[in-house]
């Protein structure tokens, strides 16, 4: 009963297995491979199912701080609820790793539905760090109006 409600799928990424056919996983493997595609996948990326996936990836261009930990922390938990119906979310927990190098570890907490059993997904997130503008001055540093002005002259300047 257990492996009919979790079920089969194609591993991802899709490769052959020794025979020469579609490789598959199942059990909790698979249900672990649908938590990192969801989480992979920005919504809008598959034409026919346009709101599949997780709007992590908006924030690539956000800080790497307390703030962005926890709109990842709520993007990760709408959308694991909301495509992954197999699993009960525990807890998603975002750490900072070499946040000089924008990575953020998302640690995925979840029970298999039909089991109980505790699991645990590590998913690497990555910021584009923050960098000195044309003034050499750190973007986050500068008031908002010399932020807008220095990045215009930079654009006109063909910086950009």
């Amino acid at each position: 009963m257990r492996h009919e409600f979790i079920g089969a799928g194609w591993a991802f990424p899709l490769h052959t297995d020794a025979t020469g056919s579609m490789a598959l996983v199942a059990g909790d493997r698979e249900v672990a491979e649908a938590i990192r595609l969801i989480l992979a996948t920005m919504p809008g990326e598959r034409p026919m199912r346009p709101a599949f996936g997780c709007n992590i990836h908006d924030l690539v261009f956000a800080p790497a701080d307390a703030a962005t930990a926890g709109q990842i922390a709520y993007e990760v938990r709408v959308s694991l609820d909301r495509w992954e119906p197999r699993i009960l979310l525990d807890d998603v927990v975002v750490s900072f790793d070499r946040v000089d190098e924008g990575m953020l570890l998302i640690d995925i907490r979840y029970r298999l539905r039909d089991s109980n059993d505790p699991r645990n997904l590590v998913f690497p997130f990555y910021t584009i760090p923050a960098h000195d503008g044309p003034d050499g001055i750190a973007a986050e540093q500068r008031p908002a109006e010399i932020a807008a002005a220095t990045d215009a002259v930079a654009l006109s300047k063909g910086d950009a």
